[in-house]
């Protein structure tokens, strides 16, 4: 699929067309949202983590039965059905998984062994640096605009960083949305962008209209900021009733509200009361993340189902990345692709042409 697009050392790693990926964002990349971009010649990443135990081969087969071009799967090894997910994407062979709180070396050698990609996403250079040695092959790197969890820095002090600190194909994240972004990126080193919030805002989207229309009505980027106040680690939302009312909860509230969420999660998930508690304490013993943030953790999917599928833009949370308030219309992710793959052109041929500067040089690895 690499031929009449850009090519760039990720594109090759993929098979994708061009160098733009659709990360995996819970109760958004669905099949549906997956075939979508891999069809409009981008690579897109199938969300595992909100996927029920028993589910995945059946969604892994609506990916396959939407379109015959490669796909990745994203999963932690802190959801119930990890090993579940994990032999069906040695089963499948899909072309690459990504991750955060992630598999340790032994398991990321099962996944290179069997010819898949390994491509966590990080926020800061250590873990970069720690990733590629425990067997990563892509790192994508997110800055402090992006959704979700999320670091301070931000894409354009991060980026130059991890590009100096690795030797493998890295793609950028936090803050695209447009071809002038996949310029940049390509113009500081990097081999490709990834984007979140601009996918949940498609057409092909499961997201709720509700709470769609919500996202297109931010306009101010301040209006989507960071809070620690769901699980105790800093995520960006847009700035909604609920955040607010958790961030003016005391902390022992916080903690027996995050009980009730994840009893409640627990059980959607078919898991007796000593699977919870084994799955809590497995967590605590990573010590990635701490008895805080580890107790509270059932607040996030919860609430964010609420928000993304139910459409409660007030009782539910919005994760989102602060490109949404430049967001204005939902597009198809054919019209979306093509739209900044063009874009992209016209600045890279822009830079060619400006009076007394070599740019070809500059610009010619980002070229098939």
């Amino acid at each position: 699929m690499t031929g009449n697009g850009f090519e760039t050392p990720l594109t090759r790693a993929l098979g994708c067309r061009y160098p733009v990926v659709q990360t995996a964002m819970g109760w958004v990349a669905d099949p549906k949202l997956v075939a979508a971009t891999t069809n409009a010649g981008g690579f897109g990443f199938l969300a595992a983590a909100s996927i029920p135990p028993g589910g995945i081969d059946a969604a892994i087969a609506a990916v396959k039965a939407a379109t015959d071009g490669p796909f990745g799967i994203n999963f932690h090894m802190f959801q119930p059905n990890a090993e579940e997910v994990i032999e069906a994407i040695l089963l499948h062979r899909v072309r690459a998984v990504s991750y955060g709180r992630g598999p340790d070396a032994a398991t990321i050698a099962r996944f290179r062994d069997a010819g898949i990609e390994c491509m966590p996403t990080v926020g800061a250079v250590k873990h970069a640096v720690r990733a590629v040695a425990l067997g990563a092959s892509i790192i994508t790197v997110q800055g402090g605009e992006g959704g979700g969890h999320t670091g301070s820095v931000p894409t354009s002090l991060l980026l130059p960083q991890v590009l100096d600190a690795v030797d493998v194909p890295v793609v950028a994240a936090g803050g695209f949305y447009d071809g002038r972004g996949l310029a940049a990126a390509l113009a500081w080193g990097a081999d490709g962008i990834a984007m979140g919030t601009r996918f949940l805002l498609t057409s092909e989207s499961p997201v709720h209209p509700e709470t769609l229309a919500r996202y297109l009505k931010t306009a101010d980027p301040a209006a989507i900021r960071v809070s620690k106040a769901v699980d105790g680690l800093p995520q960006r939302f847009i700035d909604n009733e609920e955040l607010r009312r958790m961030e003016g909860m005391s902390r022992p509230a916080r903690f027996l509200a995050s009980l009730r969420h994840g009893l409640s999660w627990g059980r959607a998930q078919g898991m007796s009361y000593a699977s919870m508690l084994r799955l809590a304490l497995r967590a605590l013993k990573a010590g990635d993340a701490g008895f805080a943030a580890t107790v509270m953790a059932p607040n996030l999917p919860r609430l964010v189902e609420q928000g993304l599928v139910s459409g409660d833009t007030r009782g539910g949370l919005l994760p989102s990345g602060q490109v949404a308030a430049l967001i204005g219309e939902l597009e198809s992710c054919d019209a979306l692709i093509t739209r900044i793959v063009r874009e992209a052109e016209e600045r890279l041929s822009a830079l060619r042409q400006l009076p007394g500067r070599d740019c070809e040089t500059a610009t010619q690895g980002a070229w098939a």
